[in-house]
């Protein structure tokens, strides 16, 4: 990785452009200084057209506009946070600001002026880099250092809003008069310009709102879904055929494998890949991933891909490593897979949102009891919640720009709210028995299966977004097979 000559703040744009400590070139000549300034093409683009999503987040917009009459509403995207040093981590634009513009940019900010009809939307962006001042190569976050940015009436075309440059927003906003919202924990400097303007309870009702919003997807988001889980499914067939070169390293080769789809057909993993082998299946969220992958264990692989659109999938499935269940890993197995379907069956439009879980549960339960683990009757069982031992979680979540989509929501609105079409959300039951819990026969200990899928509520029912993965044991063990034949 080459070193660039100077800090790369976005003050800096209109300063004279400093090398940097330790940089190989104390200065840079008048003569280079005009070279640089002069000798290139004109490279605006003229022929774009507006991105897929455009009328959808017109009609976020406006929706937002309508729920918030008479009120400035800011949106922030975000800024790049340091890794270490002057190195930082991949930008993720805020997901708040993705599903209002489309766009991904780091720094930009959306926001919307209240007019005498409704509100007038402007997004404010980081314009190109200047070509006068030398800031496009000199500049750490300079066009030669890290690419293009598209113009602001390129910006305009493509997003369908008004856009000006960021740099003048924060003095704006510090004049503004007015009520205002804002979205915060992205963007300090904005929140800095409206420190005296917003209130924590306002701009709580934004982010709920925001949040809540999410929860019934349009037809582009549901399309973008589906594209996720087709990827993951890839993805999956990706690992199974490795699962001899896993053995050979650690988990983190099916960690690496899987994330190779992920950055070729989409922009990342939605969340940290859980790549859980032997009894690290029994850790929920295990995402070291530096585990040895053996024959004869069970590997729980918990994994999604983004799309460049940024919506994510969240599958699951606990595949024998060596292509075949033992009887008692498919004596559990089984038993999970009954609960997912007992509560995939429970999901349709006007059914209570914890009816799938309850469902689910409730299989569970009556076979802890079945194989003498809990003492009946399964009322009781539930009733106190001594499942809960070996089922440790809920049995899904709200999905879609967030892996824990609509997080902000009212609980009312959530959980004990009800399913309308267009919700997608994860079923996701498992079982998880600790290496460590003697209250277990010894041959369950370690062992941990989770079976997931993405199912979109329809208008009558439901659909399996990640269907194309085989479940059910026999299905798996066959699909393995043929995959690595």
């Amino acid at each position: 990785m080459t070193e660039e000559l100077t800090p790369s703040t976005p003050e800096e744009e209109e300063q004279q452009i400093k090398p940097r400590k330790n940089g190989l070139y104390p200065g840079v000549s008048d003569e280079l200084a005009e070279s640089m300034a002069s000798g290139w093409a004109d490279t605006e683009l003229h022929d774009l057209s507006p991105i897929a999503q455009a009328g959808h987040t017109a009609d976020r917009r406006a929706a937002l506009s309508a729920r918030f009459p008479g009120e400035r509403l800011v949106i922030p995207s975000g800024n790049l946070k340091t890794r270490s040093n002057d190195t930082e981590y991949s930008f993720r634009s805020s997901t708040e600001y993705a599903y209002l513009t489309g766009d991904q940019s780091e720094d930009g900010v959306l926001v919307l002026e209240p007019t005498a009809d409704g509100h007038r939307a402007t997004v404010y962006l980081l314009p190109r880099s200047n070509r006068e001042n030398g800031e496009f190569w000199l500049s750490g976050q300079g066009e030669l250092w890290v690419g293009r940015r598209h113009s602001l009436t390129e910006a305009e075309r493509l997003l369908g809003i008004p856009a000006k440059d960021v740099r003048e927003l924060a003095a704006a906003l510090t004049e503004a008069t007015g009520p205002v919202r804002a979205v915060r924990g992205h963007d300090s400097g904005i929140e800095a310009a409206l420190t005296d303007k917003v209130t924590a309870e306002r701009d709580e009702e934004l982010r709920v709102y925001l949040s809540e919003a999410r929860a019934v997807k349009d037809a582009f988001e549901i399309a973008e879904l589906q594209k996720a889980c087709d990827s993951t499914a890839r993805g999956f067939e990706d690992v199974v055929k490795v699962l001899d070169k896993a053995e050979a390293t650690s988990e983190r080769y099916i960690e690496g494998t899987f994330f190779l789809r992920a950055r070729v057909e989409g922009n990342d993993v939605g969340y940290g890949s859980i790549c859980a082998a032997g009894p690290h299946a029994t850790t929920l969220h295990w995402v070291r991933n530096d585990g040895r992958v053996r024959s004869g264990d069970l590997l729980l692989l918990d994994a999604g891909v983004e799309t460049n659109d940024l919506y994510t999938a969240d599958v699951t499935r606990t595949l024998p490593i060596n292509g075949r269940y033992s009887e008692l890993q498919r004596k559990i197995y089984d038993a999970v897979y009954d609960a997912q379907e007992a509560g995939i069956a429970a999901v349709r439009p006007g059914a209570k949102f914890r009816d799938f879980h309850d469902a689910a549960q409730h299989v569970l339960a009556e076979r802890l009891v079945e194989w003498g683990l809990l003492e009946g009757p399964v009322e009781r069982v539930l009733e106190l919640g001594l499942q809960r031992r070996w089922t440790l979680h809920g049995t899904g979540h709200m999905l879609g720009m967030d892996v824990h989509d609509c997080a902000a929501a009212r609980t009312e609105a959530y959980v004990d709210g009800t399913l309308e079409a267009g919700m997608c959300l994860t079923v996701e039951p498992g079982l998880y028995f600790q290496a460590d819990d003697l209250t277990v026969p010894e041959e369950y200990r370690g062992i941990g299966v989770r079976i997931e899928d993405d199912i979109l509520v329809t208008e009558d029912g439901n659909r399996n977004l990640s269907a194309s993965l085989p479940r059910r044991a026999d299905e798996v063990e066959a699909w393995m097979a043929a995959l690595k034949s």
